[in-house]
């Protein structure tokens, strides 16, 4: 049944959603949690989270940063929260977008449930859909009409923007206002920057989190906004055509390690020629990596920052042959010292592929040599990520990692609640507790 964007926004119901979504649902919402977790250590966030405290305080309305308690209003809730999501990158994307969407989405969601006090499950969750769903054609939309390569932020403003019209009740007219904003306002940052030079910038997803819920807060009281491209023109018509027949949330893909997922086809290879030919780090003498464009433009080797090890291809590949493991620990300062990780990683050679280059965005490839001390060479083949769309993670795999991320910080009693919670979340009303454990201090705060 397809419905026009209208429609979709406001009268789509959790009964009119496939199963299979809701299931792609919740592994969404269960993986972003545990990254959050991850997330409020890193230092990144918990100067966002100051900032938020500083200079979005709350007002009449407010909404919690999440595992720190503490209340702002609901755009600065959105900035932190996503900014401290986007601070581990782990978190679920969508190729053709280039980016990423539950990253933006939950945040502003979070906020505007909490600011409004809603408290109805499934509604929750319908609304979480709405945002994937429309943050991915968003996504799709805006690198089909626009020159440049932008951040997530600047199109899953829109997506924030359309949440906050259904949450706030507004009529299409102001929700046509509301989403008008969102565009205009939603940060044209650009993605390839912040790549060349890794810093505190990121995808720009907190900045168009808080730009979708103040867009639909302005519009509630009446600010007009310009029309919107990404969902007006023709030119992306086709993207619009099939809201409640195709489901993008079944389209994302999930990361089994927190780092830049162009890197990961590399850290993929490299792990498989060596369980294969039983190479342990002693025994290699370099690594030579074939991949794309983008993906060779992760070229620093010796991050000295969590960011410049996530948007690193060098330095994950090597530490996670080094270590044996690649998640939150081996991105954090005081893994970056190994000096066999550091041998590895400088010595590693990136060569572009313009077959590889071709397929991007939607395959992201590489091919790994490696070449021993005692002279041998191992070549492997052509390798994507895994958790792609075709070849998702295991719910294992999923629940494995929530626990890796999150227990460190909560306490492994509370990271159990908050899975079974997810699990739950539709078939009772437990809004609030759900809310309440994910929102609570963590015991490293």
């Amino acid at each position: 049944m397809t419905m026009s964007f209208n429609d979709f926004v406001h009268s789509l119901r959790y009964e009119d959603i496939p199963d299979e979504s809701l299931y792609f649902v919740r592994r969404c919402l269960l993986d972003l949690i545990g990254v959050a977790a991850a997330g409020s250590a890193t230092p990144l966030s918990q100067i966002i989270r100051e900032h938020a405290l500083d200079h979005f305080g709350a007002g009449r309305k407010s909404a919690r940063l999440l595992f720190d308690s503490r209340d702002v209003s609901p755009a600065g809730a959105a900035l932190a929260n996503a900014t401290m999501i986007d601070s581990m990158d782990a978190h679920d994307g969508q190729k053709l977008t280039k980016g990423h969407v539950g990253c933006g989405v939950l945040p502003a969601l979070l906020a505007f449930t909490e600011s409004e006090r809603k408290n109805d499950e499934r509604e929750f969750l319908t609304s979480l859909l709405i945002g994937y769903e429309l943050g991915s054609r968003a996504g799709i939309a805006l690198h089909r009409t626009a020159c440049d390569y932008h951040t997530s932020g600047a199109w899953v403003a829109v997506a924030c923007a359309a949440l906050g019209a259904r949450t706030l009740g507004l009529d299409s007219a102001k929700t046509r206002e509301a989403i008008g904003i969102a565009e205009y306002h939603g940060p044209r940052s650009q993605m390839m920057r912040a790549i060349d030079a890794p810093t505190m910038v990121k995808d720009g997803s907190g900045w168009g989190s808080m730009a979708g819920v103040s867009a639909a807060y302005l519009a509630a009281k009446g600010y007009t906004g310009a029309p919107s491209l990404t969902i007006e023109s023709d030119e992306v018509a086709d993207l619009w055509a099939d809201l409640g027949e195709r489901w993008y949330v079944k389209e994302q893909y999930f990361k089994p390690y927190p780092v830049c997922r162009w890197a990961q086809p590399a850290v993929e290879a490299t792990l498989s020629l060596c369980r294969e030919h039983k190479l342990s780090a002693e025994m290699i003498e370099d690594i030579e990596v074939t991949t794309f464009h983008e993906a060779k433009r992760l070229a620093t080797a010796l991050p000295k920052t969590t960011e410049e090890a996530q948007y690193s291809l060098p330095y994950p590949t090597a530490a996670a042959l080094v270590y044996g493991a690649l998640g939150p620990e081996q991105v954090s300062q005081s893994a970056f010292a190994n000096p066999e990780v550091q041998r590895l990683a400088s010595s590693m050679k990136l060569i572009e592929d313009e077959v590889y280059n071709g397929v991007f965005p939607a395959n992201r490839i590489a091919r790994v040599a490696i070449n021993t001390k005692k002279g041998e060479r191992f070549e492997s083949n052509s390798t994507e990520a895994r958790g792609d769309p075709e070849d998702h993670l295991s719910d294992t795999e999923i629940r494995d990692k929530f626990q890796h991320f999150t227990a460190p910080l909560t306490g492994e009693s509370r990271a159990r609640d908050i899975e079974k919670a997810v699990d739950e979340l539709g078939y009772g009303n437990q809004m609030e507790a759900f809310l309440d454990l994910i929102c609570a201090q963590t015991q490293g705060a």
